[in-house]
């Protein structure tokens, strides 16, 4: 067993362009001042991280680890999710998706996904740079269009789509793999990857490459009706990192999961902040604990009826009320004696 690190808290829904919510030593202070012991870091935000700097650059990444280190705290991963789902983008949502990219990438799909490239092997380097281990992603989404099939989907169609998909991805796994990071693809609705299954053709279709991991984030698998909870049985040694997120499902004779393009206020499926949802994570952090599963617990909150600010203050004391401090005895240690065979055989009857 291994005790979970936290409480920390992604970044990225907190940026602003108002103190301290718009520069690394404002954002640190604040999660510091919170309780918060790590951040997550949005590599696409400029304001907290050069990523292309940081991937060629080990002095920088140790003056950025620094100056995060001053304030208490410590780098828990390079979250590189907008750059991950821009590796693979089916043309129906390319101008949607270009507000990713830096401008003299816009409606051009093949230098976008170039630079995407590059930047997954930036993060790559960088992690490598700031000792970290695991670096969360998004998949991007060949397929997602043709979940629910209608019209029919031709035969192959999905087998093409995630052999194009590990395509794209293997020869940057293979970088990873050359730094020693795993790539955790947050398990999420809209991507290619987002249940158990989807995971397995993805992982079969890299050749079982062993940086092809999952970030764990059971709110997305309450909005799906999965059981989140045995999701762990089945799949505890690729868990590399973990969003603490919250969310409910309340279908109703109006709504179900796929929402009836409703704002997510009005949606049967709703994010939510930690605790206010359905999500049982004391039963998760067991779980975590007793699989040995060596993650940072992440704070990412996005909720539709509670405020930012109020969602970061609860999120430390709620983390940190649920790391399970792993035991190295058991409880019965005290009637135990020490170790006789010859009294273990009369035991026995041997």
């Amino acid at each position: 067993m291994k005790t979970i690190k936290g409480p920390a808290v992604f970044l990225a829904q907190f940026m602003d362009d108002k103190e301290p919510f718009n520069s690394l030593d404002g954002m640190c202070k604040w999660a510091a001042d919170l309780g918060y012991k790590g951040i997550q870091i949005p590599t696409w935000e400029s304001r907290l991280i050069d990523l292309k700097t940081a991937g060629e650059s080990k002095t920088y990444c140790d003056e950025l680890k620094g100056k995060i280190n001053s304030y208490g705290l410590e780098i828990t991963e390079l979250a590189t999710h907008l750059q991950g789902q821009l590796v693979a983008v089916h043309p129906a949502y390319d101008l949607m998706f270009d507000n990713f990219a830096p401008d003299d990438c816009r409606n051009n799909p093949k230098k976008r996904t170039e630079w995407a490239r590059q930047q997954m092997m930036s993060a790559a380097h960088a992690s490598k740079h700031l000792g970290l281990n695991a670096c969360p992603s998004f998949t991007g989404s060949l397929l997602w269009h043709t979940a629910h099939p209608w019209p029919q989907r031709p035969d192959g169609l999905v087998e093409m789509g995630f052999e194009e998909l590990a395509k794209r991805w293997t020869p940057l796994l293979n970088v990873f793999d050359e730094c020693g990071v795993d790539v955790a693809y947050e398990v999420h609705p809209g991507e290619d990857v987002h249940d158990g299954v989807t995971f397995e053709r993805f992982l079969e279709a890299t050749g079982n490459h062993k940086r092809c991991n999952i970030l764990y984030d059971p709110s997305h698998f309450v909005l799906q009706q999965l059981d989140y909870i045995e999701y762990i049985d089945h799949y505890h040694e690729f868990i590399k990192a973990f969003h603490v997120k919250d969310s409910e499902f309340k279908p109703d004779g109006k709504r179900g999961s796929f929402g009836g393009f409703s704002d997510w206020k009005d949606r049967a499926g709703r994010y939510r902040s930690p605790g206010d949802g359905q999500v049982d994570f004391k039963t998760i952090f067991t779980k975590l604990t007793e699989y040995g599963c060596d993650v940072w617990a992440v704070m990412e909150w996005e909720c539709c009826v509670k405020s930012p600010e109020q969602g970061a203050r609860e999120g430390a004391p709620f983390i940190a009320s649920h790391i399970i401090e792993a035991t190295e005895k058991r409880f019965d240690d005290f009637a135990g004696e020490t170790i006789d065979k010859e009294k273990l055989k009369k035991i026995l009857g041997l």
